[in-house]
């Protein structure tokens, strides 16, 4: 299997069960991802996130349309201050316990039976995410929240970034 870097698209952030959240789309089709397949991810991630803890309300999804059924839904999601918290879900990808082929009927990965937090293309904006934190959040004497959300990584490709 000869490896290609994919498109990485960024959408502004969404609110969503009192959490902001910072989406990145994944896929090889320079169409974008499917609208219903997007629908149905985002209506399964209020369940994805954590309660609240008293840290600045953040999260970052990666939701990843696969070359052949499947699509993914990495949800990152900052609590205890500095920590990134993970869930997921999966459609389409009967691997990873998915009933059927269809990439809009997505399941809760189990925690426990796979602690994976994304493949080599998912994981492209976490470092972004990471520094973004750092400098928007944790080092200033207040949490810039509204700064933290407008950086985002850039639309691009997966990878090459420097």
């Amino acid at each position: 299997m000869a490896f290609a870097e994919k498109n990485i698209v960024t959408l502004g952030p969404v609110e969503i069960g009192g959490r902001h959240v910072k989406r990145y789309h994944v896929t090889a089709d320079p169409a974008g991802i499917e609208p219903e397949v997007e629908k149905a991810a985002y209506a399964l991630l209020p369940e994805l996130l954590p309660e609240p803890d008293g840290t600045p309300p953040a999260s970052f999804v990666v939701l990843h349309r696969g070359g052949d059924t499947g699509a993914y839904l990495n949800v990152y999601s900052w609590v205890w201050d500095n920590v990134l918290h993970f869930s997921g879900a999966a459609a389409g990808q009967p691997a990873l316990d998915c009933p059927d082929l269809d990439p809009t009927r997505f399941v809760r990965t189990a925690p426990g039976v796979r602690n994976w937090i994304g493949c080599v293309w998912e994981l492209a904006p976490l470092g972004h995410e990471r520094d973004a934190w750092a400098r928007h959040v944790l080092a200033p004497d207040e949490p810039d929240l509204p700064g933290y959300l407008a950086d985002a990584l850039r639309s691009g490709t997966t990878g090459g970034r420097g």
